[in-house]
């Protein structure tokens, strides 16, 4: 009857899950594209360090809603921008860019709770 995405905890809050990471990347206002190095890093579930981020736009400012995507632009998750992109540029390699929310791998590990 449609398309699950995401389910409510057990304190009423709404938790996003990957069934909506097709709706959010058609209309994400924010994104960041990852070389293919650290693709599968995030694909396992870790946050994106800034050695691994391929572009990121001008105007992502800290807590904004993250949509992931491979260079070839294919969508690969979602999370949340922990540095805005001015303080990225002044940043090490191996500070994190943005936390981890959901990924397509996650789909794959828990085919069954979804």
């Amino acid at each position: 009857m449609g398309t699950q995405i995401g389910k409510f905890t057990k304190s009423d809050k709404f938790h996003l899950t990957i069934q909506g990471l097709n709706l959010l990347a058609a209309s994400a206002k924010h994104k960041v594209w990852l070389k293919p190095i650290s693709e599968m890093s995030f694909l396992y579930g870790n946050s994106v360090l800034k050695g691994g981020v391929g572009r990121i736009p001008e105007n992502i400012q800290v807590n904004d809603g993250v949509v992931v995507y491979s260079m070839a632009d294919v969508p690969l998750g979602f999370g949340v921008a922990a540095k805005s992109t001015q303080d990225c540029r002044k940043m090490d390699p191996s500070g994190i860019v943005m936390h981890h929310h959901a990924d397509f791998g996650e789909y794959l590990r828990m085919e069954d709770k979804l």
